[in-house]
């Protein structure tokens, strides 16, 4: 019998103490200290969301590596389980009894001329998934469950090892954004991003998605980046390379992270000239930047020309750059002003980070990331909740909206206001998610 899954809502008065208890009574706490506590306020509501899931089939738990999770993952069962990365004759058996591809095998494309398939999925995601898929595989082995790469050891270590990145990824936010907001500022802005965008559904219940696996490279970047501009040295340079190239092997439009260090500095004419001497003058560290960027997609090049034959290959996906879809940020479907309307609040930042040393850096990033996300041909992007093809930016978007709570938060009337609008989109988040996993909130266009 395939899984089933409840999720169940929690009660809003309870949710509405807890978030009053803890910023009323910040004061009896050291400010330096609220980063943390609003990570861990986070964490905990994460696994709460978590553990709400009960599957009735014991043997195989929550099996999340399906449907498009599974076009990022099977990578690794391919390779480390069955052997067969190319004709993937294994998949047939597994789907069967997990049910892995959906229906239709739309994970792979046919190569031309040759026995073998390709992944439409690239490989960077499946590479952050390794030690996880390592830690299910031993644990299969010493019980027993199943050692195919799909039983419940697998399931469960790939869901963890997602919550513990976006961990990774918030703590890291905190760090940077400590350096431009206050620390109550930030505290509120970590909890915004953790409880009132889509960040938690794909982190607590889709963890196995690209998304949460991505999200803590864009604040590993923004950290290296500021790292380099105060102190340019070789190691964050190289840092900064390799985490644009895991990103992009991850999903090759995350490529655009690179104009963050490239504009980072250059709001003003003085920061511009300023910023290209420093570069000139470690002219080395862009070429080491570079070439650790090419060593990080190896990966991809190396199991593109095996089963390819071929270095490049095309995957198949389409823009429409000059045609976008602008439904895809307003529309009933899924649009994310709609479904995540903390998003009002990131664009009303934009206006608001005038004079900052990140605010042009920032501000072309978020223009072209969201360009490219409503240009894509499948808008849609599957059943998901409202566009989930932004969850792994946001540690980007966290810069305006961080702008825009540092405005509200200047007399008290505003800032009750700001608790109030938390605790609002916090219940509208929760209960939007609700229905969306009771199948009842599909976000299909009847159009369609």
């Amino acid at each position: 019998m395939q899984d089933q899954f409840l999720l169940r809502f929690p009660n809003p008065s309870k949710l509405s103490t807890l978030v009053f208890d803890y910023f009323f009574k910040m004061r009896t706490i050291q400010k330096q200290h609220l980063p943390a506590l609003a990570t861990l306020f986070v964490l905990v509501f994460i696994l709460f969301f978590r553990f709400q899931y009960w599957s009735n089939n014991e043997s195989n738990g929550y099996n999340a590596t399906s449907w498009d999770a599974f076009g990022y993952y099977m990578y690794l069962p391919a390779t480390f389980i069955y052997g067969d990365v190319k004709k993937l004759d294994w998949v047939k058996d597994v789907d069967k009894t997990y049910n892995v591809t959906g229906g239709e095998f739309y994970q792979v494309r046919k190569v031309e001329n040759k026995d073998s398939y390709a992944g439409k999925y690239l490989t960077g995601v499946a590479c952050m998934q390794l030690p996880y898929f390592i830690i299910g595989h031993l644990y299969a082995k010493s019980s027993h469950y199943k050692e195919d790469g799909f039983s419940a050891p697998y399931q469960y270590a790939i869901l963890f090892g997602a919550i513990l990145h976006v961990l990774i990824g918030l703590i890291l936010l905190s760090k940077v954004l400590r350096r431009y907001f206050s620390d109550q500022v930030v505290a509120l802005t970590i909890v915004f991003i953790g409880l009132t965008t889509n960040l938690i559904q794909y982190t607590s219940i889709d963890g196995a998605m690209s998304h949460s696996f991505i999200f803590p490279l864009y604040s590993l970047l923004l950290y290296f980046t500021i790292k380099w501009h105060e102190i340019p040295r070789l190691k964050y340079a190289i840092a900064i390379g390799a985490i644009i190239g895991l990103a992009t092997i991850s999903r090759p439009t995350e490529f655009i992270m690179i104009f963050i260090p490239i504009f980072w500095n250059t709001t003003n004419k003085e920061e511009r000239t300023k910023k290209w001497e420093l570069v000139l003058k470690n002219r080395k560290h862009i070429l080491f930047a570079m070439l650790f960027g090419i060593i990080a997609m190896l990966p991809q090049f190396i199991y593109w020309k095996y089963a390819t034959g071929s270095l490049i290959y095309n995957v198949g996906s389409k823009w429409y750059f000059l045609n976008p879809w602008f439904r895809v940020l307003f529309g009933p479907e899924k649009g994310w002003f709609l479904y995540t309307p903390v998003a009002v609040l990131m664009f009303a930042g934009f206006f608001l980070m005038r004079s900052k040393p990140y605010q042009r850096s920032i501000l072309i990033f978020l223009v072209l990331n969201i360009w490219i996300i409503i240009s894509w041909s499948d808008w849609t992007y599957g059943a998901s909740y409202s566009t989930r093809a932004f969850v792994q930016s946001y540690p980007v978007f966290a810069f305006p909206l961080a702008a825009t709570i540092t405005y509200l938060l200047k007399n008290k009337l505003s800032a009750i206001f700001t608790l109030l609008l938390l605790i609002g989109l916090t219940v509208l988040n929760f209960y939007q998610m609700h229905i969306y996993n009771l199948g009842i909130l599909t976000g299909f266009s009847p159009l369609i």
